[in-house]
């Protein structure tokens, strides 16, 4: 099970400067979500959806703003810190899987806890146990380019779960595959929801998908519009 936590965004402002013009792509986004919560953000490509994301999971700092997990201002963190932070609250699942392909999918899944200091034994074990339970149990010494898009999916979907994070980040997770695959990853998401407790921020092109989400947000210009 994850650990509880209430994200909240206050203020939150990123702006690019771009051949001498300031870009200004979120524009004070506000936004609390609690334990075990799914949201789906919806919106125009180029609206910044991603960049979102990358803000909220401490992979890009803000222009403005502040983002709290529980009461931790993250970004008052500094660079070891917030690395560590990530490492063990923060999962993420991109559109391309981003797995290493040198490595096995038993491999990719356990290396954030070999990264977060775990044995090799113990990291190796969370990694079977995941890998089994996203179905891949006999797939786990394969690597990614002997694996199909959907299964290299559920392999980025399970190193993301592997430390216990409290908050899942998936960036169009089923953007790349078709509409069959996609939507037995889009079911596994929500599974593995209820089961763990970890909330679930999915950015999404899928109506289907933001629609089984418990709140739906649509980036537009900038800010939040309520959908659901």
């Amino acid at each position: 099970m994850s650990n509880p936590i209430t994200v909240r965004v206050e203020g939150l402002r990123k702006h690019f400067y771009h051949k001498g013009k300031t870009l200004e792509i979120l524009r004070g986004l506000d936004l609390v979500l609690a334990p075990g919560q799914t949201l789906g953000i919806t919106g125009e490509s180029g609206t910044g959806k991603s960049t979102f994301l990358h803000v909220l999971g401490t992979i890009d700092q803000p222009t403005a703003g502040r983002v709290f997990y529980d009461d931790r201002d993250v970004f008052r963190l500094n660079e070891e810190e917030l690395s560590s932070f990530r490492n063990q609250l923060i999962g993420f699942v991109f559109q391309f899987h981003y797995l290493i392909p040198e490595l096995t999918a038993e491999e990719n899944v356990a290396l954030p806890c070999l990264i977060g200091g775990a044995t090799r034994a113990a990291a190796t074990h969370k990694a079977r146990a995941l890998l089994e339970r996203v179905g891949l149990d006999r797939r786990r010494t394969h690597r990614p380019t002997e694996l199909s898009g959907g299964e290299q999916q559920r392999v980025a979907i399970a190193r993301a779960l592997v430390n216990s994070p409290a908050v899942v980040l998936a960036d169009e997770p089923t953007g790349n595959l078709d509409e069959g695959t996609a939507d037995e990853v889009h079911c596994l998401l929500l599974e593995l929801n209820r089961e763990t407790g970890v909330s679930f921020v999915v950015t999404t092109h899928n109506p289907r998908l933001a629609a089984t989400m418990d709140r739906i947000l649509r980036l537009h210009e900038g800010q939040f519009e309520v959908v659901k």
